[in-house]
């Protein structure tokens, strides 16, 4: 970018190499299911062009990629859902029309799961999408092609979305960087399923985020990206970021965890955590393990589970509506496991839902009191590096392997939400590889609203540890 600006490099050149880079290099990653290329380079010669009568927009001429998710005018719209593999929206989402009023460069749209439903990306209109460093493996979901096209560099920057990962997840298994957005800080209207209207409406537990190969690239992208939708709180707010609370390492006080009551740990990724927490040592940060201040851990995977699956489930048909209850009933009531609770979800009425609501708002004031004596949470984003390929239709017989023990898949989404539940912001941090290579992150965990403080931890993370390295470099 700093290229682009001094005059080294022209939008054009940026773009005709992204491109060939794509047309060598993805037919073996699959990441760019809806190339874009015409426009791409009518966008960059007319980027060019306004850099040359001296204007100068946060993105001009930067080549940028979009999650298939995000409606984009003219191009389909498909969560990966086969009945709409037709749909085509007629406007942009608010979030893709501020990337070109930025003067970003569009590529084009990245691949995910079936109605974003997975940790992995594949669906039967495009394909599966592989991990960069390891073509057995998932690029992780639900914006796990974003992220591989960012480690394959198609492009300096994409958008993503998370509600259980789906942006820190992927992030952590190609080795670059995320950040899930306090909720609420970034308007979603336009990232709707096919054929919904594209309406602006508050999202519970998702958000629309920033994807990006340097800490400080994040944080240029949600400034573009962040602020109410103008046709809603847009009218009468204006947004302004608070600063990050420390610009120094040695003045931040970090909480680091590494352990979860629901579920264990791998040990490269709990040896990532460990790396990242020296480093904050050495750098003078004040850094403890342990906390009362704490909320407590397995009441928020609880939590999370329950607000996750009744909002997933909300609209299922009532045939299977009926199947659940039935399923529910047989339950054991000494059953307790994430695997009961997320099948109770499924059946919660409007007065179970503003229970765990309300517990949710007692878990939110918790983190308050925490953030007044820490600045920042390090912890892991998912137990494990990237996973082979699981393609079994029916995802509750997956099993996720940690360090040789299997264990329902779906639990371990419990980091995750533990920044989810409460609408907390999360930065993911590229923190190391795996013995067999592939890379491990740690997300930085910060105080409502205050989203440059994570993204700052994560720069002065990024100075001592190192960030992003391509596959084709560290391989």
């Amino acid at each position: 970018m700093a290229a682009l600006r001094a005059g080294e490099v022209t939008s054009v050149e940026l773009t005709d190499e992204a491109i060939a880079r794509i047309e060598r290099d993805d037919k073996a990653i699959n990441a760019i299911c809806v190339p874009d290329f015409d426009r791409a380079r009518a966008a960059a010669r007319d980027a060019d062009q306004a850099r040359a009568r001296g204007e100068d927009r946060p993105l001009l001429g930067i080549p940028v990629t979009v999650k298939e998710s995000y409606d984009m005018a003219g191009l389909p719209t498909t969560w990966g859902m086969p009945p709409h593999r037709n749909h085509v929206p007629a406007e942009d989402a608010v979030q893709v029309s501020r990337l070109k009023a930025a003067g970003a460069v569009v590529l084009g749209k990245t691949n995910v799961p079936l109605g974003l439903q997975d940790i992995q990306s594949f669906n039967d209109i495009y394909g599966t999408t592989n991990n960069p460093w390891d073509r057995t493996r998932t690029s992780g979901g639900s914006s796990g092609g974003s992220a591989a096209a960012l480690a394959c560099g198609f492009g300096a920057l994409s958008i993503g979305s998370d509600i259980a990962g789906s942006l820190r997840t992927p992030a952590h298994f190609c080795g670059v960087y995320g950040h899930k957005p306090t909720l609420g800080l970034v308007a979603n209207r336009g990232m709707v399923p096919p054929p919904g209207p594209a309406l602006p409406v508050d999202l519970d537990l998702a958000v629309a985020g920033p994807m990006a190969r340097t800490a400080r690239d994040l944080m240029l992208l949600l400034d573009v990206m962040a602020g109410p939708d103008p046709l809603t709180y847009g009218v009468a707010y204006d947004l302004r970021l608070p600063p990050a609370r420390h610009d120094r390492l040695r003045d931040f006080r970090v909480l680091v965890l590494d352990e979860h009551p629901l579920i264990p740990t791998g040990s490269a990724v709990r040896a990532s955590v460990n790396r990242v927490a020296d480093a904050l040592l050495d750098g003078g940060a004040r850094v403890e393990r342990h906390s009362p201040l704490l909320p407590d851990l397995a009441e928020s995977g609880i939590l999370y589970t329950q607000l996750l699956i009744s909002g997933s489930v909300a609209r299922f048909p009532m045939d299977s509506y009926e199947e659940l209850r039935t399923r529910v009933a047989g339950l054991s009531a000494d059953d307790q496991s994430l695997s009961a609770t997320r099948l109770r979800a499924m059946m919660f009425s409007h007065r179970d839902w503003l229970e765990a609501d309300f517990r949710r708002e007692l878990h939110r004031h918790g983190w308050r009191q925490l953030f007044a004596e820490f600045d920042a949470v390090v912890c892991p984003i998912t137990p494990t590096p990237a996973f082979p390929h699981d393609h079994n239709p029916n995802p509750l017989e997956r099993r996720i392997d940690i360090d040789g023990v299997e264990y329902p898949y779906f639990d371990q989404l419990v980091w995750a939400g533990l920044a989810t539940m409460p609408g907390l912001p999360a930065t993911a941090v590229p923190a190391g590889r795996s013995p067999e290579g592939l890379p491990v992150g740690v997300q930085i965990i910060g105080p409502m609203f205050e989203d440059r403080t994570p993204l700052r931890l994560a720069e002065l993370l990024e100075e001592r540890i190192g960030g992003f390295q391509a596959p084709d470099e560290g391989a």
